[in-house]
């Protein structure tokens, strides 16, 4: 029996109002960059359901992959049987991931790829400590939640959560007022303190963090930053370990965000666009760090599922096939030159920055204060235009532009001409 919308919204009814709703729509399918409603309305997605959907909705080798998998074998445990999909996997990263990291464990969510990250590195190291940066995000189970520190919702009413981490500033130069140079300086110089007076080298595990700040506002670091991360990490016998769970698998025009500073990280997360819309996630490393991973202290049930895998190796496959990440980078380019075209009409833009198709619009007011109510109410005049945005930063302040991989050049200038259209409604009020 068909479900008709009341019963739809009944059971809407009935879900935990502790998820939020950036939007009404209730999905009936999505093709490629388009969502469609119960109605049959299609709106353009440039959420990818919070970067997960790099390859568009439904892409044709995916689903094939998934529904040829599913006929053969839904799930083996990899602690009792080794399968195919899983295997495949290994040999398609091996190619893209930095050079050294040659070690791979899978999972199903961020969150549990980078508690298994700092678990790996804490046996590794026989260190207990590690260091993380203001405006990370990276998960909100409890241990994640300690090296979350983007916004308090994220943590409120949950204290205490596990100690042994360390909070250092980010280089976030728009935020300070200062030139890259001048935040890089004093954000290492800060790090070296933290080291002095909070956590000895010698009890430090690992450093945390992400190339481009996700959740926190779409932040890229200077190259400079990053170099000074890996010297100090050298220098001290501490593992830096890259979180690239949204900046991954082609975000940013690249396979991974490191690659635009040519760093070689000792640990890696991913996640997100790995699966293209299926839950599976993995910590890369240092095959010789793995070896001193205790057998048995660290696992999942569900942890590489058949089908999540294969669904990952044709991720890779249309990538790489279809230039998905040349395109990332066209498209990318295009995209921020005309929102800064727009931030020349709007000075309520106060920034627009990111890599590929990672990309931030930060809205201040006159007095360069954080604009949450300018940026939402974009956000929501864009999605009453079929335009679907989110915004992130710790005042929500930030437009985030995630478009697929498989964007095209029409559809960035429309999105463009219905944010202009939205801004122009918004500075009306």
């Amino acid at each position: 029996m068909a479900l008709t919308n009341k019963d739809f919204e009944d059971a809407l009814a009935h879900l935990s109002p502790v998820w939020t709703h950036g939007t009404d729509i209730i999905a009936s399918r999505a093709e490629g960059a388009y969502v469609y409603d119960l109605a049959g309305r299609a709106y353009l997605d440039f959420t990818c359901g919070i970067g997960v959907t790099n390859t568009g909705h439904c892409h044709p080798k995916v689903v094939a992959a998934i529904r040829e998998q599913a006929g053969l074998l839904l799930h083996g445990q990899a602690n009792i049987i080794l399968h195919q999909p899983m295997l495949e996997l290994v040999r398609s990263l091996l190619p893209i991931v930095p050079p050294g990291i040659d070690g791979f464990f899978f999972s199903n969510s961020g969150a549990e790829a980078v508690e298994g990250a700092i678990k790996l590195a804490r046996h590794a190291t026989g260190r207990s400590n590690v260091i993380v940066f203001q405006g990370s995000f990276h998960g909100r189970t409890s241990a994640t939640m300690a090296l979350t520190t983007s916004k308090t919702i994220y943590r409120a009413g949950y204290q205490p959560l596990p100690s042994g981490v360390f909070v250092a500033p980010y280089p976030y130069a728009y935020r300070y007022g200062w030139s890259e140079e001048q935040t890089t300086q004093w954000c290492l110089d800060e790090l070296e303190f933290l080291l002095m007076s909070q956590t000895a080298p010698q009890e430090t595990a690992a450093i945390l963090f992400e190339p481009v700040l996700g959740e926190g506002g779409y932040v890229a670091p200077p190259r400079a930053f990053v170099n000074g991360l890996r010297e100090l990490c050298d220098r001290h016998g501490i593992l830096l370990i890259a979180d690239e769970i949204q900046s991954g698998f082609g975000r940013t025009g690249r396979w991974f965000a490191v690659e635009h500073f040519d760093l070689r990280p000792d640990i890696m997360t991913a996640a997100k666009g790995l699966g293209s819309g299926l839950p599976i996630s993995g910590v890369f490393s240092r095959l010789e760090l793995m070896q001193k991973w205790m057998p048995g202290s660290h696992g999942g049930t569900f942890g590489g599922n058949a089908v999540a895998a294969a669904s990952a190796v044709a991720t890779i496959a249309a990538m790489r096939d279809e230039h998905m990440l040349e395109n990332a980078r066209a498209r990318g380019a295009q995209l921020t030159a005309g929102l800064k075209a727009l931030q020349q009409k709007y000075p309520v833009i106060g920034d627009v920055r990111g890599l590929g198709l990672m990309i931030g619009t930060e809205f201040r007011d006159s007095a360069r204060k954080p604009d949450k109510a300018t940026a939402k109410a974009a956000a929501k005049a864009c999605h009453a235009r079929g335009l679907m945005l989110l915004t992130c930063g710790p005042w929500d302040n930030v437009i985030r532009w995630i478009p697929p991989l498989i964007v095209t050049a029409a559809q960035i200038d429309e999105s463009l001409n219905i944010f202009e259209s939205a801004l122009k409604e918004t500075s009306a009020r």
